[in-house]
């Protein structure tokens, strides 16, 4: 019986689900989300083993929504981030998740110092570009940014502590960026098989030196000129 245990950086994987499964209720993401672990369990094409894995727990790693009150930079208006939508459904959500059996919700901090709003991307290309004026800008071209504090420090503590005390055979990381590696280095040296499921967001080539594994528990996407406005992508 091969025990894997299964993390999941909950900011990226929020965000890379509204871009491959859509937007959906709090109830719902909760319930996707264990399902998409699950099948990293069953998926015949994930390691070697030919014994059974089991799993050992699913980690979740996030930030709770901030109850800031901040000034939008183009309306001039206090906005109530502890009023809004957001709040309400990140909020369900972790409540949702907190009832799931064996999962164990690490939570981290938000950085209150870097609260704020930045113009979204393809906008300030636009502006560069002098395709729109300042004078265009609608309060949607802006999106609220703040920094999470703690959250990968708490993935890498973890996995050098199942691998430390040999708890799991197996780990598998859900998440995005590079900030796990020397974390991963320390599992593989203790013998622990190190996954990593991206989600299909882009990762540096050179990753794949430092995990045994990549793998993704769903059909990459085929976009389209037809379908990219009808996707939710962040």
């Amino acid at each position: 019986m091969i025990k894997t245990a299964i993390m999941v950086d909950g900011g990226f994987y929020r965000k890379r689900a509204t871009y491959l499964f859509g937007n959906k209720s709090p109830k719902d993401r909760a319930y996707e989300l264990i399902t998409y672990c699950m099948r990293h369990l069953d998926d015949e094409k994930l390691g070697d083993y030919k014994e059974r894995k089991t799993l050992y727990r699913i980690f979740y790693y996030d930030c709770p929504p901030s109850k800031n009150t901040i000034m939008h930079p183009l309306t001039r208006k206090n906005i109530y981030l502890s009023k809004s939508e957001q709040y309400k459904w990140t909020k369900e959500f972790f409540e949702e998740l907190s009832k799931k059996r064996k999962v164990a919700l690490r939570m981290g901090e938000l950085l209150e110092s870097t609260i704020g709003y930045n113009l979204k991307p393809d906008i300030t290309k636009k502006l560069c570009n002098k395709t729109i004026t300042v004078d265009d800008l609608k309060e949607t071209d802006f999106s609220l940014y703040i920094q999470q504090k703690g959250v990968d420090m708490r993935i890498g503590l973890d996995i050098s502590s199942l691998a430390q005390k040999r708890l799991v055979d197996q780990i598998i990381l859900i998440a995005g960026d590079s900030d796990f590696v020397p974390a991963a280095k320390h599992a593989r040296r203790e013998g622990i098989d190190f996954i990593l499921d991206p989600m299909w967001h882009t990762i540096k080539p050179s990753l794949n030196e430092h995990i045994d594994g990549l793998h993704t528990c769903t059909p990459k996407p085929i976009f389209n000129q037809r379908n990219k406005d009808s996707l939710v992508k962040k």
